[in-house]
C-alpha cells in the first residue's frame, strides 16, 4: 500500500499553515495494525516532516499529543508482529476536534 498518494499530498497544508487555524482538518490517518499507535496528518513539508495529533495507549493517561514526526519514521515502523504502518482508506478528512478534545486557542 502506498503510504501517501499524489491526492493526500496535496491536501495536506504546508508546514505551518495551520498555525492560525483554530480547528485544523487531518487528511490523512496512519495506524499500526498489531498495536496502539494513530497519526492524524494535517501538514507536510512535502519530503519528510509532518505536522499533526499522535496516539498511543501509551497515552492513555493524559491523551494524544500534536506535534511533528517524521515520514521516513513512520515508513519505517513495525509493530510487535512485524507489520507496517498502514493508512486508513475509509478515513474521510475531519477537524482535529473530532479525534481529541485539544484544539488549539
Amino acid at each position: 500500500m502506498k503510504l501517501l498518494t499524489k491526492a493526500n499530498k496535496t491536501a495536506l497544508l504546508p508546514l505551518g499553515g495551520s498555525e492560525s487555524v483554530k480547528d485544523p482538518m487531518i487528511q490523512v490517518k496512519f495506524f499500526t495494525p498489531d498495536s496502539s499507535w494513530t497519526w492524524y496528518v494535517i501538514e507536510y513539508d512535502g519530503e519528510d516532516r509532518m505536522f499533526g495529533y499522535v496516539e498511543s495507549a501509551a497515552f492513555a493517561n493524559y491523551g494524544g499529543e500534536l506535534g511533528y514526526f517524521s515520514f521516513a519514521e513512520i515508513k519505517s515502523v513495525r509493530g510487535p508482529f512485524g507489520l507496517p504502518v498502514e493508512r486508513d482508506t475509509g478515513f474521510t478528512p475531519a477537524p482535529l476536534s473530532s479525534v481529541t478534545r485539544t484544539v488549539r486557542s
